[in-house]
Order: C-alpha cells, then structure tokens, then sequence
C-alpha cells in the first residue's frame, strides 16, 4: 500500500514565483506594449515609411525578447541549475560514503521555498546515515570486546556436553549455564543497539500522554518473584495519578534497569523503595535500596559505558543498564542521578519534565 506524500508541511514560506513576482512581471509586459505604443505615435516615428517602421517595431522587440531571455536563464539558472548542481553534487559524495556533506539552505528559514525545504530533508538524511554508520562501527567495536566471555563459556560447555558418559544432572547443569550465557549475549547486544541508536541519531521518537503512575506499578510487578525469593521488603509511596508527556516505551527501559539493580544489589531481608512526586514543571522518580553502595569514584564512573563497580556481580549483567538508562532521561531533556555511601546503599532519582 502505497503511502500518500503531504505537499506541504507547514516549512514552505514562500512559492518559487509569488503572486507578487507574477504581478510585477506583467506588470512590466503592460509597461512594454505602453513603450511600443508611444513609440508608434511620436512625430518623428511617422516620417519614416511603414518598411522603417516595422523594422524599428522589430528591433525594439528583438532587444526586449533578448532581455527576457537572459533574465529567465538567469533566474532558471540560479533557481534550479546552481542547486540542482549542488544537490547532485552532495549526492554523489553520499554514494561514495562521505556523510560529512551538508548542502546549505538558499534562504533564511522564515524565507523557505520547497527547494530550501529539500535541502533540509537531505542534510537530515546525510546526518542519519552517517550516524548509522557510527553505530555501525561502534557496535563492532564494543561487541568484539564484550562478547568473548559469553561465547567461550558456550563454546566451553557445549565442548563437554559432548561426553558420552555424562551424568544427567552434570548434562543439565551445562545446559542451563549455556542457556544464561545465550541470554547475557541477546541482553548485550540489544543494550548496545539501544545505546548506540540513542547517542548517535538524532530524530526523536514521538512522545504522548501516559500515567506514570500506572507505568511505575506494572514495572514493580515484573519483580514480584524475584522480591519474594530474596525476601526483600519493597516500598512504594506514588501518586494515584500523574499524566505526563513522554516517551512511553524508553522510560520503561529506565525503570526497569533502575529496579533491576535495586533488587541485584540488595542483599535478602533488605528494603527497596520507590517514591514518585511531581509539581507544575516536572516529575521526579527516586529508587532507593540497601545494597553495598559505592565509594565517589565509582559513583562518577557509574553511567559510562561497560562500567562496572562490583565485579562480584559482573556475571548479572553487562555495565549498559545505567549507561543506557542515562542517555534516555538525558535525551527526555531530565536528569539521572546518585547518592551513594560505601554499605549505606544507593538512591537513584530521576528528574524528567511533565511535557516533554
């Protein structure tokens, strides 16, 4: 099914020739057949014989015929061919894989005419693709250095699972460690695809009116086994209703990675709390927990990438849930912070305008 293209979008200001232009144009035409007619009727005009006559008519017409097309080709050639030229140009050097290109607009943005607006689209599609192509190569980067560990205990296990005389439960025990290392590698490389995707292009998704409230509670719900295997005591203190302007699906990605390190890094019996306030500008998440906590230097490396404080729980993850969760609530226009003391436990707090 084909998909109907819109004419106008609102950014053309102005036509390639106004009715302003076309007035004055024919404005001038009236102007020459005024010049010619005056020319007919002067005295001296009339002493000549109709041959002189009619050649003069002639050559006054040849002469503005001449200045007619000369400004047509001039107005065609800065109009079109020029930025044609350029637009072909900056093409070709796409094609070649130069996304440094940029074709520069004609007019000021309150000036626009189509050609402007083309312009425009095509610099947005160059950044694009070239921030595709970063992510491209970050990506590879990135994954070639983080993936060896999954894939040498999956190569590792899968080795002895090819032992005929293995036990049953030892066979088991092989296969659920390939499965958790398959599952790290998946949760990698979509962390890095979100993350890549978030740091290097630029258009936004649309955002729209949701409760956050509601959103806040299915979270937690996602975590009920887990608070009820390591026993841990949540507290919630929420609003029973806040509308907000946001981007629905990646702020659940911040939450749930939020949560998620709560919960890992509390120990069993401990208490996790989540507490939501807004005012008349913003809304505000802070998620606290009684986990080991973190010195100051840790707490500032904390949102870089593949960064990991406690190594003791280096297997649970990858080092891009918080990371990842940063560039979000930075894209959102809020911010992310920490508050941390070494076996104090942690508290994250978001901060994110209500309409963003």
């Amino acid at each position: 099914m084909k998909k109907e293209l819109q004419s106008d979008d609102g950014r053309v200001k102005r036509k390639i020739i106004s009715w302003k232009e076309f007035a004055i144009t024919y404005g001038v035409m009236l102007l020459l057949v005024g010049i010619q007619a005056g020319l007919v009727v002067l005295p001296l005009f009339k002493r000549y014989n109709p041959f002189v006559q009619v050649a003069v008519v002639m050559f006054y017409w040849v002469i503005v015929t001449a200045c007619f097309l000369y400004m047509t080709k001039w107005q065609i050639k800065n109009s079109y061919d020029d930025p044609m030229h350029r637009l072909s140009e900056a093409a070709k050097k796409v094609a070649e894989g130069d996304f440094s290109v940029y074709v520069e607009p004609m007019h000021t943005p309150d000036k626009y005419d189509y050609l402007d607006v083309m312009f425009t689209d095509f610099n947005v599609m160059v950044q694009e693709l070239g921030s595709i192509e970063t992510l491209k190569n970050d990506f590879v980067a990135n994954v070639s250095h983080e993936i060896k560990t999954p894939l040498a205990i999956i190569k590792s296990y899968t080795t002895l699972l090819k032992k005929d005389d293995l036990p049953d439960a030892i066979r088991l025990e092989y296969m659920d460690a390939i499965i958790k290392a398959t599952a790290n590698l998946s949760s990698l490389v979509t962390n890095i695809l979100r993350l890549n995707k978030l740091e290097n292009q630029e258009i936004e998704t649309a955002a729209e009116p949701y409760d956050l409230c509601r959103q806040l509670c299915d979270c937690v719900l996602r975590f009920e086994t887990l608070l009820n295997e390591k026993n841990i005591e949540l507290t919630v203190d929420i609003e029973d209703l806040a509308i907000i302007t946001a981007d629905k699906n990646t702020l659940e990605i911040v939450w749930n990675n939020l949560l998620s390190n709560a919960l890992k890094f509390t120990q069993p019996e401990g208490i996790v709390s989540l507490v939501q306030t807004s005012d008349s500008d913003s809304f505000t998440v802070a998620i606290s927990d009684t986990g080991c906590g973190m010195n100051a230097e840790t707490a500032k490396r904390i949102f870089d990438k593949f960064y990991q404080g406690d190594t003791s729980h280096s297997g649970e993850g990858n080092g891009l849930g918080l990371a990842l969760a940063y560039r979000i609530v930075e894209k959102s226009g809020g911010s992310l912070t920490v508050k941390s003391e070494p076996g104090q436990g942690s508290t994250f707090t978001v901060m994110v305008p209500l309409n963003r």
